[in-house]
């Protein structure tokens, strides 16, 4: 297949391989999910025991992890400045004329 400029030469992209996560499954299936069940049960026993990291864990499960706040600002905290392409040619044409 010869190169084809613009064109992905893997449109689906590499599939990530989980073998944990292949295995895991493999052993809930094999048990009817049995043990599944009673470290569900042991981690809402734990949350109920007050257990902080359970607590944690079971609310990122049931809500999903809050999403971060990143801020971005310019320089020293002031606002970020976008030039278009046409304020762009209009400083450089500036700059140019000032050399």
């Amino acid at each position: 297949m010869a190169f084809v400029p613009g064109q992905s030469g893997n449109p689906a992209g590499t599939q990530p391989s989980k073998p944990f996560m292949q295995a895991l499954g493999r052993a809930i299936a094999q048990d009817d999910a049995k043990r599944l069940r009673q470290c569900a049960e042991t981690l809402l026993d734990l949350a109920a025991q007050g257990e902080a990291w359970a607590v944690q864990m079971l609310a990122d499960r049931l809500d999903g992890k809050p999403k971060q706040q990143t801020e971005v600002s310019g320089p020293d905290g002031g606002p970020i400045y976008i030039k278009t392409g046409i304020e762009r040619l209009a400083d450089e044409a500036a700059e140019s004329a000032d050399r």
